[in-house]
């Protein structure tokens, strides 16, 4: 016999959705790969970004027994920091000076943000037809094509710290790095001159002052500035320091020195500024490319729901504005941004009525409906932190 009548059992139909329990990509702000050699029968194969947590771990992937190399030293280097970064990679070159060989084996790992070579301080050649590039070039090289694919990354690199103090001393090496100068911020990079792990040697061997700083920067939220932020592990002697003019003339190059401030109680090394080494000048702060790095990611992996579900309608198009505003809300709530704005010009144009569309608000509709492309335009108000201030004393009797 056929139902007549819907039964009403079992009175209340639920049926569970859990889509909007699906989480939010999100990216660590602080990961950090050291690439290096690692002389003897290292047990991490070539090329191959490998984790390590403490020395115990260092040693055991990267090194020979307990002798230590190149690579682990800087390793210890990156994880002596305070605060560290959030996770370590160490890859080993398969021989000594193969950078762009092991590079490539980062290009996958797509959750690394900072990457330096190990205790390297040669400028190396570009890539010339089928040869790779070398040295601190080829690191350049790296960062730059992984960022401009969509895995942004930044590269720390050093001046060599054995280079001798000199009266012509700034011109010099800056005449020297010039070619590691970045065109979209992407190089960081640092001068410790004399910087050592071991004061009391007879022969002080050279700290990788490179993998510190990046340790100790990756360890800082994108929107912290780096001016005086301590890194540890290291000393420079107190003859090997630079001067207020060296200060101000490589920090005014985008160099950042390491300096021993007076102002600040005990002895220790700070980052004397922040820039990076870059010809773009709207990315010359280290800050700023990280943040830029993190609002993007943010956008993308929140905006991605919204891919094949979103409508072009007035409906499906507001809800892609409340997505982006969802986004960018908790970032002012935590003061990493002053303020936004979002704008959907097409969100615009749907919401007046027909009547009061005129012929290219129509094109514009038919256009995006045809193509499938919607843009939407976001402003950040971005409040960095204070560098410098400049203080009048005015005494009177």
């Amino acid at each position: 016999m056929a139902t007549l009548v819907q039964p009403a059992f079992p009175y209340v139909d639920v049926v569970i959705d859990t889509s909007a329990l699906v989480p939010v990509a999100q990216r660590a702000t602080g990961v950090v790969a050291v690439v290096g050699n690692a002389v003897g029968t290292a047990a991490a194969p070539a090329g191959t970004p490998l984790e390590v947590s403490e020395h115990i771990s260092v040693m055991a992937l990267f090194a020979s027994g307990t002798t230590q190399n190149t690579l682990t030293g800087s390793l210890d280097l990156v994880l002596a920091q305070d605060p560290r970064p959030s996770k370590v990679y160490g890859v080993r070159t398969g021989t000594d000076d193969d950078y762009a060989g092991a590079l490539a084996g980062l290009e996958a790992a797509d959750d690394v943000t900072f990457v330096c070579l190990a205790n390297e301080a040669s400028i190396g050649t570009a890539t010339s037809g089928g040869t790779a590039a070398t040295g601190l070039t080829a690191l350049r090289e790296h960062v730059q094509t992984m960022s401009a694919a969509g895995q942004k990354r930044m590269a720390v690199a050093m001046i060599d710290p054995a280079i001798a103090k000199s009266p012509a001393y700034v011109a010099d090496v800056l005449g020297d790095v010039d070619g590691l100068k970045s065109d979209d911020g992407r190089m960081i990079l640092v001068a410790a001159r004399g910087a050592t792990t071991d004061p009391t040697s007879a022969t002080p061997p050279v700290a990788d002052a490179a993998a510190a700083v990046m340790g100790a920067v990756a360890g800082y939220t994108p929107s912290t500035s780096v001016v005086l932020k301590q890194v540890r592990g290291f000393t420079m002697p107190v003859t090997g320091q630079y001067t207020p003019a060296e200060i101000t003339g490589l920090a005014g190059a985008g160099v950042i020195p390491l300096v021993d401030p007076a102002l600040i109680p005990g002895t220790g090394l700070y980052l004397a500024d922040g820039g990076t080494f870059s010809a773009d000048a709207a990315r010359n702060y280290v800050d700023v490319v990280r943040v830029l790095d993190d609002l993007e990611f943010r956008l993308r992996a929140g905006l991605i729901g919204a891919i094949g579900d979103s409508r072009i309608t007035k409906a499906g198009l507001t809800s892609v504005r409340v997505r982006v505003e969802g986004i960018l809300g908790p970032l002012q709530l935590s003061a990493v941004i002053d303020d936004f704005t979002v704008v959907v010009p097409l969100l615009a144009i749907l919401s007046l009525p027909e009547s009061a569309r005129s012929a290219a608000d129509d094109a514009q509709i038919v256009q995006a409906r045809q193509t499938r492309q919607v843009t939407v335009l976001v402003s950040v108000t971005y409040g960095p932190a204070v560098h410098r201030l400049n203080v009048t004393l005015a005494p009177k009797f």
